[in-house]
């Protein structure tokens, strides 16, 4: 390290002239080192394969909204999901972070300037004799001063561009985040409520076939009494009945763990909400726009962010190559330092210096070249992190169109299925209360058709979560539009 500390204005007068308009040249010339980001390429497929027989939307809604669940019409829904925003605490934790990512880009801006150190000190020393012939001691020697010192790093290489660089990327990765948990805990809720709401459905059609199995019940020990049947009658029909009565006690535990679960994600303690039994009654998935596959990279917010973290890594390249370069460092300090504090703000107690220094590792055993190399593994390590989030993020999406298109098949089958089921078990009881059939006969019938009425509603369920889980693939309606800019991570 070379600097100039001179004693005299005027003797450096001359130096001063010549260095100052080189290091402004040398500034104004920096360039950033390390390799342009482009986003890397993906594999986009010209359109879903499980769009076949797929109902698009309507035009007017040629794209998802930002309140997706409005979409459903379920006023109690709504009023859940509202919460999210303001009471989640994982929600919390990731705004959280990206407040930490800004303050880092904050913390790598303030190397663009001048760092600048203000000190004062008051001393007051003797020594020894000194071989003072009396055997006395030399007096005491107050020394007072007051100093300020600026030292700055000229980005001639890029460095500090770059570490901005990925700071604002990693911000921006994080803002992402804050979006993919959002759309998580969103997507969430809507299935554990609807989840709950099938369990409601399920709950009401046991107590519907409680009561009718005790109406047969009822049948069968009328006809036990009046001597048309064997007591065999009678204990089949009281165990259909108390093994329904379970079923349907047994529903309690799911309903009560999915309740609990919708408080906490709604950022309330489990004793703190109840929800009404409401049962999933005539709720169907509604018609969801999908768009384009090359329109995905843009709305989903995992992707967004694993392509900013790409980018992170990318200037993180510049940054480890930028040590190869020499570093400039420029310095400046001034004051005042007088034996008497009475005289330290005057005109001969002022003191200053200017000085200028260049530093080039020369040897540091494969350091920076193994700091580079890492750098560059790390980017493409990114890499494969995107183009993966990528995929997965379309095969969520067929999954879920696949899912949607075969269950709505499977429902209007099923639908017959339990229209025969509910035949069935009229005939099977009037021909019991002819003497034709043996009670085995309603017992058949009435428990195949509870079966059919409990798919049909599991079936139901299940189509309203995978249109939840479309959504969700989709990307809620969001927009990488929406990430804040480099300005904006540095407010």
């Amino acid at each position: 390290m070379k600097s100039f500390l001179p004693s005299s204005f005027t003797a450096v007068r001359p130096r001063i002239r010549k260095v100052l308009p080189a290091a402004l040249v040398l500034c104004l010339a920096g360039c950033s080192i390390g390799p342009n980001f482009f986003r890397p390429k993906a594999p986009v497929p010209p359109a879903y394969k499980e769009m076949a027989g797929w109902k698009q939307a309507e035009p007017r809604d040629h794209e998802l909204r930002g309140n997706w669940w409005e979409m459903y019409n379920d006023p109690v829904l709504n009023g859940l999901e509202a919460q999210v925003n303001v009471s989640n605490q994982t929600l919390a934790q990731a705004e959280a972070r990206y407040r930490q990512s800004r303050a880092l880009v904050a913390q790598a801006r303030s190397a663009y300037f001048p760092v600048v150190d203000v000190s004062a000190s008051s001393n007051r020393s003797q020594s020894g004799s000194g071989g003072s012939t009396t055997g006395g001691s030399r007096p005491a020697v107050n020394s007072h001063r007051l100093s300020a010192d600026a030292t700055w790093e000229p980005d001639l290489w890029g460095r500090i561009r770059r570490t901005v660089e990925a700071n604002v990327a990693s911000a921006q990765a994080s803002a992402a985040d804050v979006e993919s948990v959002r759309l998580s805990i969103q997507s969430d809720l809507a299935q554990s409520y609807f989840a709950l709401r099938a369990v409601d459905a399920q709950k009401r059609i046991l107590d519907e076939n409680v009561r009718a199995f005790e109406a047969s019940l009822k049948l069968t020990q009328n006809r036990y009494d009046a001597g048309v049947v064997a007591r065999v009658d009678v204990v089949q029909a009281q165990s259909q009945m108390q093994a329904t009565q379970a079923q349907a006690i047994d529903t309690g535990v799911q309903r009560a763990q999915l309740e609990h679960a919708i408080a906490v994600l709604v950022g309330k303690s489990p004793a703190e909400l109840s929800l009404a039994l409401a049962p999933l009654d005539e709720i169907v998935p509604p018609a969801i726009p999908v768009g384009l596959p090359s329109a995905l990279l843009e709305r989903r917010p995992d992707i967004a962010g694993a392509e900013r973290r790409v980018a992170a890594a990318n200037a993180q390249i510049g940054v480890a190559q930028a040590a190869y370069f020499p570093a400039l460092t420029l310095s400046a300090s001034g004051g005042f330092a007088s034996a008497t504090i009475g005289n330290l703000i005057s005109t001969p107690a002022r003191f200053w210096s200017l000085g200028l220094g260049l530093a080039q590792t020369l040897f540091d055993a494969g350091a920076r070249r193994a700091r580079t190399q890492q750098a560059v593994a790390l980017y493409d390590e990114t890499v494969g992190a995107y183009r993966q989030t990528v995929l997965t993020g379309f095969q969520e999406v067929e999954d879920n169109l696949a899912a949607l298109r075969i269950l709505e098949e499977e429902s209007a089958v099923q639908a017959e299925a339990l229209a025969g089921a509910r035949q069935s078990v009229d005939l099977a009881l009037n021909q019991y209360k002819s003497g034709i059939v043996s009670y085995l006969n309603v017992l058949t019938a009435q428990t195949t058709a509870l079966t059919n009425e409990r798919t049909a509603v599991d079936l139901r369920s299940r189509r309203l979560a995978a249109s939840v889980l479309l959504v969700r693939a989709l990307g809620g309606g969001w927009n990488a539009s929406a990430l804040p800019s480099a300005r904006e991570t540095a407010r």
